[in-house]
C-alpha cells in the first residue's frame, strides 16, 4: 500500500469546534468539486465523468471503500489537521492540495467563513507550502513497512472508535481481536478490493490492562439536516507479549485508521512501545 500524509498547521486566535472532522471534510469537498468538475450541469447524478472524477469517488460514490481519511484531535483548540491519501488517491494529490488551499484561504472555515493565510502544509514531513506558494510536489508516496517489533505495547484510542459487533456498536468494551479484525478488513480492501470477514490467523498475547471510556459525540449533517452520532470508545489498552503479525497490523492501523467514520477523523490510534 502506498500513501501520502498531508499535515496542515493554521496559526490563528480563532477557536474551532470541539470536533473539526466533519467541518474540514465538508470544506474540502466543496472546494474539490470546484477544482475537478468538468460537467456544465455541475451535477453528479448521471455525469459522464463519474468513473474518473476524484470528487465523486471521495464524496458521492455509494457503497464504496474510501481511500483517504482525515486525522484530527478532539478539543485541541486548533484548526490543525492531517489527511492521508491511499493508493490511487495519491495520483490526485495536486487537486487535493489545491482544494485545501482554496477551502482555507478563499472559501473559509466554520459558519463564520474564517479565512486563514498564516498556514504551513507538509507532505510526508517535507514542507511544501508556506502560506504563499507551493514548492515542487516531486515527493514520492510512502510505502508501509514494519521497521521494528516490540511485544509489549500500549494502544491509545485517540478519537472515538466505532466498531460493530453482532450488528451493534461496541460501547464500553473492545477486544484486541476486534481492533485487529477491523484493520485487517481495511487492509484487504486496499490490497484486493474485496471484504474480509475474519482474521486469517489467531492472535497471540498474554495480558491486557484496559482504561476505556465511552465518548458521546454528535455532528450536524448539513446534507441530512439532522444530528448524527459519532460516539465511540476512547482510552488506552496495555498489551503484553503480542505476536509480530498483530503488532504489524496495529502499526498499519496508525495509518489507515480503525472502525467506521475514519474519513472524518474517528478511529485514530497510536501504538506506543513499552
Amino acid at each position: 500500500m502506498r500513501y501520502h500524509h498531508i499535515q496542515v498547521q493554521i496559526n490563528t486566535n480563532h477557536n474551532p469546534s470541539y470536533f473539526i472532522g466533519s467541518m474540514i471534510r465538508g470544506a474540502m469537498g466543496y472546494a474539490l468539486k470546484k477544482v475537478t468538475c468538468i460537467n456544465p450541469s455541475y451535477k453528479c447524478e448521471g455525469c459522464f465523468a463519474q468513473s474518473s472524477c476524484l470528487y465523486y469517488s471521495f464524496y458521492e460514490k455509494q457503497n464504496s471503500f474510501h481511500n483517504y481519511r482525515f486525522e484530527i484531535e478532539l478539543g485541541s483548540g486548533k484548526f490543525d489537521f492531517g489527511l492521508y491519501l491511499f493508493n490511487d488517491a495519491c495520483d490526485g494529490l495536486p487537486y487535493i492540495l489545491s482544494a485545501l488551499q482554496i477551502a482555507i484561504t478563499q472559501n473559509g472555515l466554520t459558519k463564520n467563513d474564517y479565512k486563514f493565510h498564516d498556514l504551513t502544509i507538509t507532505l510526508n514531513h517535507e514542507p511544501i507550502f508556506n502560506g504563499k506558494e507551493f514548492k515542487s510536489l516531486d515527493i514520492l508516496p510512502k510505502s508501509f513497512k514494519l521497521d521494528n517489533y516490540c511485544p509489549n505495547i500500549k494502544i491509545k484510542l485517540l478519537t472515538p472508535l466505532r466498531i460493530k459487533k453482532n450488528n451493534k456498536f461496541l460501547r464500553n468494551e473492545v477486544e484486541i481481536e476486534d481492533i485487529l479484525r477491523s484493520i485487517y478488513q481495511k487492509a484487504q480492501e486496499f490490497e484486493t478490493g474485496e471484504k474480509a470477514f475474519k482474521l486469517d490467523y489467531i492472535p497471540s498475547y498474554k495480558t491486557t490492562v484496559k482504561a476505556l471510556n465511552y465518548k458521546p459525540l454528535l455532528r450536524k449533517s448539513n446534507r441530512q439536516k439532522k444530528q448524527m452520532n459519532m460516539d465511540g470508545i476512547m482510552g488506552e489498552i496495555a498489551v503484553l507479549d503480542i505476536d509480530k503479525r498483530s503488532y504489524e497490523l496495529l502499526k498499519l492501523g496508525e495509518i489507515i485508521g480503525v472502525g467506521k467514520q475514519t474519513v472524518m477523523g474517528l478511529g485514530r490510534i497510536e501504538v506506543e512501545d513499552l
